[in-house]
């Protein structure tokens, strides 16, 4: 399945065409390389998804083509999730 669609079905991203701008931005990994939105997820796989200050790791439990919302988190399982620090500008 494509990436975008994995992270919309999971949820992860709610909608396709910012799953899609995600992807090209250079903020979604696969097993640690860098993905493109049309890079095939399957089972078993690590997504690392950065969200602003935020970064998300998953492993992939199973591919779906549709999914009720109470059934998406059952798609992966979270790894690992990360709050990077802000960085303020205030010692000028």
């Amino acid at each position: 399945m494509r990436l975008d669609k994995f992270l919309k079905v999971s949820r992860l991203i709610k909608r396709r065409t910012v799953a899609k701008d995600v992807s090209e931005q250079g903020r979604v990994w696969i097993n640690g390389r860098e993905a493109k939105a049309s890079s095939t997820v399957k089972a078993g796989d690590e997504l690392t998804i950065q969200y602003g200050q935020k970064t998300v790791t998953v492993r992939v439990e199973r591919i779906a083509e549709t999914t009720r919302k109470d059934e998406a988190g059952e798609l992966y399982t979270l790894i690992k999730e990360e709050q990077r620090p802000r960085e303020d500008n205030l010692g000028w």
